[in-house]
């Protein structure tokens, strides 16, 4: 895909700024007696791609999770933008959210599942134009020049009035892609969005992707095990452990000169 598909007016974020804009401060998540964040401290800026690598199990997903609210924490918080997403102050004190202010504070995320998760029974131009319609509060007119040109930049402009279950995996994906960015989101999340596809549509997906990296200012937060994409498209890449971060830096740093044996074992097992 060339770059003169990419849209040229989709406003997908402020002026970046490189402020903090994700900020996860001594956040522990348990599933029963599993720990799997262990108290995590991190951070991304605003305008960065950072990719989360590590074993299956070490929190990377439970991180994306918390920050879509599909799940709390269950100490620490996270901010968003300057905003706590799932606590507020209310009479100097920290509290936990109520569903309006949640609601408000997240409106700034999207998030590329693993699974497509599309309206079977809508049309490919509805499946992305319904949440800008009901939830940002776009005319339908607005709501689907967006979609179109969306499609447009991830290859399929000619599906508008397909049902997803007459696309391919591949080009399922690519819809999600665009349904998550006609949210207007400042922050990209993207979990492990290629592991549900035939491998022959790997490479379609993470065109787009890559697309996305290089032309728009979307703070990019991935968990992927496609470590050449993370390699392409990332300014920092973080090594996770049993919930905890033991290891981050550049991709050069990463994927040539880790430090960590532990970091050491595990690319050696998946490059």
């Amino acid at each position: 895909m060339s770059a003169d598909t990419s849209p040229k007016n989709l406003d997908a974020n402020p002026p970046v700024d490189g402020s903090e804009l994700i900020r996860f401060d001594k956040v522990t998540k348990r599933f029963g007696s599993n720990v799997v964040l262990d108290e995590l401290d991190f951070s991304v800026a605003s305008g960065k791609h950072v990719t989360l690598i590590g074993p299956s199990g070490s929190g990377k997903t439970t991180i994306l999770r918390l920050l879509m609210t599909l799940t709390s924490p269950d100490s620490g918080s996270i901010k968003v933008n300057g905003d706590y997403l799932t606590h507020e102050q209310r009479n100097g004190k920290l509290v936990p959210a109520g569903d309006k202010h949640i609601r408000e504070v997240r409106k700034n995320i999207g998030m590329v599942f693993q699974q497509f998760n599309l309206f079977p029974n809508m049309k490919v131009l509805r499946n992305i134009t319904e949440a800008p319609v009901t939830v940002l509060g776009l005319s339908k007119d607005e709501a689907e020049e967006r979609a179109r040109e969306l499609l447009d930049m991830v290859g399929l402009g000619d599906r508008c009035d397909a049902y997803p279950t007459q696309l391919s995996g591949g080009q399922q994906q690519r819809v999600a892609i665009a349904r998550a960015l006609a949210m207007r989101p400042q922050v990209l999340l993207l979990d492990e969005v290629t592991s549900a596809l035939d491998p022959e549509l790997v490479a379609g997906v993470l065109d787009v992707l890559r697309d996305i990296a290089r032309t728009t200012d979307i703070t990019m937060l991935c968990v992927t095990h496609e470590m050449n994409f993370a390699r392409d498209i990332s300014d920092r890449v973080l090594m996770f452990d049993a919930g905890r971060v033991i290891e981050s830096g550049s991709p050069d740093k990463m994927f040539t000169e880790p430090e960590h044996e532990r970091t050491r074992e595990f690319l050696s097992a998946v490059l």
